[in-house]
């Protein structure tokens, strides 16, 4: 049995069949990378595996617990947490109110996340505990994001573009807390636009087109073969 497992998941907007039958599997203690383009599937498939669009079909395990078809704040106490593309922090409420909404208690047998370590991850925020998130940078605000869902001590996180318009030097203490939060043994599935990023921390690749995973492999394969870059990921 896989840690995390998706099998043959469908999702619609209205009539538009959206993700048309994806598979996956995340092992425990793994970083998988989704890739394709704009349009291919990646977001609206976070998206359902949270809840947020209900699928029509499929099955979503973790750890062997069915997930599909709970609401989604049951399926964030499970263990799979969402940090959005669009970072939906709470604009009026200060940072160290953002964060304490997002704890919740730690799986029986694992340790939990505090506070104290998400401002060292970003100490930033620690200087801007008092500040409205509205008034956060976007680098800042998407820093808040990620802490607020990692205090809600996940088993798998889910991470949505998560460097979009981010200057180089908050990208590279993004790349640098994903992968440290990996070693501390939480489970990430990132998708991620850029593949340089992508390639970088994943263990594994996938690629998404037409609504379904097209390509599977370690992140040397994908470099190697360039029809299925040309094929799925490259703009003409």
């Amino acid at each position: 049995m896989s840690f995390f497992e998706v099998k043959d998941l469908h999702a619609h907007y209205d009539k538009s069949h959206v993700l048309t039958g994806v598979n996956l599997r995340v092992d425990a203690g793994e970083i998988v990378s989704v890739l394709g383009r704009n349009g291919s599937g990646r977001s609206t498939m976070l998206k359902s595996l949270i809840g947020l669009v209900p699928p029509t079909a499929g099955s979503v395990r973790l750890e062997g617990r069915e997930l599909r078809g709970e609401p989604s704040h049951r399926i964030a106490k499970a263990g799979l947490s969402y940090v959005p593309e669009e970072r939906l922090i709470f604009p009026n409420l200060t940072v160290q109110e953002n964060l304490d909404i997002g704890r919740q208690p730690a799986a029986q047998g694992r340790p939990a996340w505090t506070v104290a370590q998400m401002l060292a991850f970003f100490p930033r925020l620690g200087e801007r505990c008092a500040t409205k998130a509205g008034n956060l940078s976007g680098g800042e605000q998407q820093m808040l994001t990620l802490c607020r869902s990692l205090l809600g001590n996940p088993k798998v996180l889910m991470i949505d573009e998560p460097t979009e318009g981010l200057a180089p030097q908050i990208v590279r203490q993004l790349v640098d807390v994903m992968l440290d939060i990996n070693r501390r043994g939480v489970s990430i599935i990132l998708v991620e636009q850029k593949m340089t990023i992508a390639l970088q921390v994943a263990h594994r690749c996938l690629i998404m087109g037409r609504g379904r995973i097209v390509f599977e492999g370690t992140p040397q394969q994908l470099r190697q073969d360039s029809t299925v870059r040309r094929n799925w990921l490259e703009v003409a």
